[in-house]
């Protein structure tokens, strides 16, 4: 990856998501005239505030890849539940090869996490947990475990807030 692509800021935009370029690939493909030449971006976006998405926009150049990521991601944003800067429970997920585990940590710990795990969870506006990769280092794939992680997180937190609720009125 470019050093100038790895070291981006986040960059803001209109609607208040914050997008940050996770993996650019050079794709080449074989045709009867010769090489075809793309490329592939990974973007996540995030508003900091527990909405969090994950594209990848394909096309011949890098800039037009970026556009169609950023796009791509912001119509597949998922909500988080945080508490207190954190989530609310400990998640281990395995999808495809890569096995993604995400633990609450206490305040004042920061972001433990890789490079791939960490631009998503920063971009929900997670602000303390712990995680660990397991299985493939392969970019993508732990980005994408880890936005499905966190989707599930919030559904396993709506029903058990849910169950509370019913418990309490009987």
């Amino acid at each position: 990856m470019d050093k100038n692509l790895k070291n981006m800021e986040y960059q803001k935009s209109q609607d208040g998501f914050e997008e940050q370029i996770v993996q650019v690939s050079r794709v080449s493909k074989k045709t009867k005239g010769g090489n075809k030449v793309g490329f592939s971006v990974l973007v996540v976006v995030g508003n900091k505030a527990g909405k969090v998405g994950v594209g990848l926009g394909k096309a011949g150049d890098v800039s037009a890849s970026i556009k169609k990521g950023v796009s791509l991601a912001k119509k597949h944003v998922i909500e988080v539940p945080i508490i207190n800067g954190t989530i609310p429970f400990e998640f281990y997920i395995k999808l495809g090869a890569a096995k993604v585990l995400l633990k609450p940590a206490p305040p004042g710990s920061g972001v433990i996490a890789g490079g791939a795990v960490r631009s998503v969870v920063s971009l929900a506006g997670i602000e303390n947990i712990s995680s660990k990769v397991l299985g493939t280092g392969n970019k993508a794939s732990n980005v994408y475990a880890t936005i499905e992680a966190l989707g599930r997180l919030g559904q396993r937190y709506k029903r058990e807030k849910q169950r509370k609720v019913k418990n309490a009125v009987k």
